[in-house]
């Protein structure tokens, strides 16, 4: 499967929504959750995984190990800074990979090389022996200038040139701020072939940021000037603005094979399971008028658009839902639908579950659909998630909810919780509904996080609609989000708040596991 610099038609596709797309404030992801990811991209064909950082973490090097182990088709990347102790780390999480890959980088910028403190030729003398290092435990070695668009050109061309002879099969010119254009994007790539000695015996690959929402034009550029492989990320999930969108660029290449006459080997007709898994384990929501996964992506409602679809659907859509894994029209369920057909219905909308998650589905399902009349696939996706953010093994659990509330004053909430097994209830006040029922969290399980988003979305038309609520809480600068759906809007927004607290208790636990975390960093003043 290996692709070498020979194979101009080709364009390798380098996820990396489970390294970068997880640095995304709150994005963190539990074990099980990235070895369900990375399979998923395994089986869609993506080339080479970005499992993790394996020296970030205990819990980092674990799952890029088993992610190795379990590969079938992708080559797995680990990253590590340049330097022996995190390259000796990365090899010893992916060196049982059937394909491994080493991804070493340093910032080559004047602003990065002030940080490491080195010189030019301190730099390149890092480059050198680092990437040989690298290279004498793993014969795929990958090589990023981090900062490559604010390096000045000729040190670019010099350090590349370092890489390539310490044994880099792959150079990344990566634009870690999102500052490029896609004119300037194709331009370095086209001079650093024409000027690099041995440019051509290696691949060239292209890593963009959103910061100015032009990450996939940079990146299509690019790859019109050389490049032969795309770094990105399911749904664009990354840091700040995010990254080039897997799908994005997946399509773009499909659909434009008269411009750009290359090709993948992603299975187009997986990505929309991936988009809405990793938006649920994420809990980063995809925008309704994203490009390709997006909600309206397939949506016509301007009269001449409908007109023009129904009488020839290339009029106004340049691809089909179909050719995205969207196989089916929306039909609705309700409360007499069995086992059987809710097993098709989530097959075809991605969701393959054995017969004790269905079950578990099935009970929930049910649960809906004595309080909806109809159930839309929106409902059943929003279903899955709530599923696989809020379970009853979590260690807050959420039992009992009365809130009263209404034009006379004070609000008050009413909650039955399980703390760690342990059933508490509370009964608090508060400046609105919400306010009141998440003061009664808190009662029963203190901390000092801070709330920097609550947000409501309806899931589909109609008073009986469910509410997907979305939250994100700040402690100590670790950030995680919750998300919930439900026709009560209060319910919902509880058990997404409990589900953050969740979360922000296992982060505060792999920060500092011997600390007791029934609170979550709870302290007194001065203390």
């Amino acid at each position: 499967m290996t692709t070498t610099a020979t194979d101009k038609s080709r364009v390798l596709i380098f996820d990396t929504t489970l390294r970068d797309g997880e640095q995304s404030p709150g994005a963190t992801m539990s074990h099980a959750e990235k070895l369900e990811i990375a399979a998923l991209l395994d089986e869609m064909g993506v080339d080479i995984i970005e499992a993790g950082f394996p020296i970030a973490s205990e819990g980092d090097f674990a799952a890029v190990s088993e992610i190795a182990k379990n590969a079938k088709n992708s080559v797995i990347c680990g990253l590590s800074r340049a330097n022996f102790t995190d390259i000796d780390r990365c090899w010893e999480a992916i060196r049982h990979a059937a394909q491994p890959r080493i991804h070493t980088f340093i910032g080559t910028s004047p602003l990065h090389r002030e940080i490491t403190k080195l010189d030019m030729d301190g730099m390149v003398a890092r480059i050198h022996e680092t990437v040989t290092h690298a290279r004498n435990l793993c014969d795929n070695v990958q090589w990023s200038a981090m900062d490559a668009i604010r390096t000045e050109r000729d040190f670019l061309c010099r350090v590349v040139e370092t890489a390539i002879k310490a044994g880099a099969s792959t150079i990344n010119i990566p634009d870690t701020v999102g500052y490029t254009l896609p004119t300037e994007s194709a331009e370095i790539i086209a001079m650093l072939l024409e000027r690099v000695p041995g440019a051509g015996d290696v691949i060239f690959a292209t890593h963009c940021h959103n910061d100015l929402g032009m990450a996939t034009a940079n990146s299509l550029a690019a790859v019109s000037a050389g490049a032969r492989q795309i770094e990105c990320t399911i749904n664009g999930l990354g840091e700040r603005a995010g990254n080039t969108a897997l799908e994005e660029v997946v399509m773009a290449i499909k659909v434009r094979r008269d411009l750009m006459p290359y090709a993948t080997r992603i299975d187009t007709t997986k990505i929309m399971n991936l988009s809405r898994r990793v938006a649920q384990v994420s809990g980063f929501p995809v925008q309704f008028n994203k490009a390709v996964v997006g909600k309206n992506a397939f949506l016509h409602e301007s009269g001449i658009h409908q007109d023009g679809v129904l009488k020839n659907v290339e009029t106004f859509e340049i691809m089909r839902p179909a050719d995205i894994g969207i196989t089916e029209t929306n039909i609705a369920m309700g409360k007499h639908s069995g086992r059987a057909a809710l097993r098709a219905k989530l097959k075809d909308l991605g969701f393959d579950l054995g017969d004790n998650q269905i079950n578990d589905v099935f009970v929930r399902f049910k649960a809906l659909a004595d309080r909806k009349k109809e159930i839309f696939d929106e409902d059943l996706v929003a279903l899955m998630a709530d599923s696989a953010q809020n379970t009853d093994q979590d260690y807050l659990v959420v039992k009992y909810l009365k809130v009263v509330c209404g034009t006379e004053g004070p609000q008050t909430a009413e909650l039955k919780m399980l703390v760690g097994g342990e059933e508490q209830t509370s009964s608090t006040t508060g400046d609105g509904p919400v306010d009141a029922a998440f003061n009664a969290v808190k009662a029963l399980f203190k901390h000092n996080a801070r709330l920097k988003l609550y947000q409501v979305s309806a899931v589909t038309g109609g008073t009986d609609a469910q509410a997907t609520v979305q939250v994100r809480l700040e402690e100590d600068g670790r950030i995680v989000t919750g998300s919930s759906a439900d026709t009560d809007t209060i319910l919902a927004s509880v058990k997404a708040y409990v589900g953050a607290l969740n979360r922000l208790r296992v982060r505060r636990e792999k920060s500092a596991p011997n600390e007791d975390t029934r609170t979550v960093s709870y302290r007194s003043a001065g203390a």
